[in-house]
This record gives C-alpha cells, structure tokens and sequence, in this order.
C-alpha cells in the first residue's frame, strides 16, 4: 500500500495591489501516478505536474504546457500556471517546496533511477 504526501505551504498570490494575499495550498502527491504532483488551491482549483518540472523550476525558469516555474532570489520561487482566462502568479518559500519533494521522495524515487 503506498502512502500518499500532502504537505501545506503558504503562498503569495501576485497582484498590481500593494499588499499580496497570502493562501493555504495543499502539495500533494501520491506514488500510485509517480510522476506528477498536485498544487490545491482555496475553491477548489487543482493543478497538476510532473514532479521533474517543480524540482528542475526551483533550479532554473522551466515551463511545461500551463506552469511555469522558476527561483526568485536564494529564497522564493515563484509558480505561474496559465488558463485561458489569464495567468496566476503564485510565489512560495523554496523551503517548503523543497521540503515537499523529500517527502515525495522518501516514498518513491524519480523514475530516471528506477
């Protein structure tokens, strides 16, 4: 039996306002689809991702379909995920994503090193 991740990390939602609105999003992953992670918003939006794209984005900018990810600064990293309706530019801790991925690792390994 596998044993899915769900860690929670706070998130910066980017605006033209002068304040950002930070949200709870849910980072989930479950070994049964190996190579994907999920980002849970507030009402229900839900995207999913390779995980390869996260981990390669907290590295350098990487883009695959709808999300886009890239560091800003040593310390943030900042999640664009495209719609039709227009762009969500989302920024988070690097340590929390980072801290995800060991989570997600600790129970199944990149497919590359299967």
């Amino acid at each position: 039996m596998s044993t899915v991740v769900e860690d929670h990390a706070l998130a910066r939602i980017v605006t033209d306002a002068p304040q950002y609105r930070s949200v709870r999003v849910a980072l989930r992953y479950d070994p049964g689809d190996p190579d994907s992670v999920r980002f849970a918003f507030p009402g229900g939006r839900e995207w999913a991702f390779p995980r390869a794209l996260l981990e390669t984005g907290l590295r350098a900018p990487a883009r695959l379909g709808d999300v886009e990810i890239w560091p800003c600064g040593r310390v943030q990293a900042v999640v664009e995920f495209h719609t039709p309706d227009g762009v969500a530019v989302v920024q988070f801790d690097t340590t929390s994503l980072i801290r995800f991925l060991r989570h997600t690792y600790a129970v199944a390994t990149p497919a590359t090193q299967r």
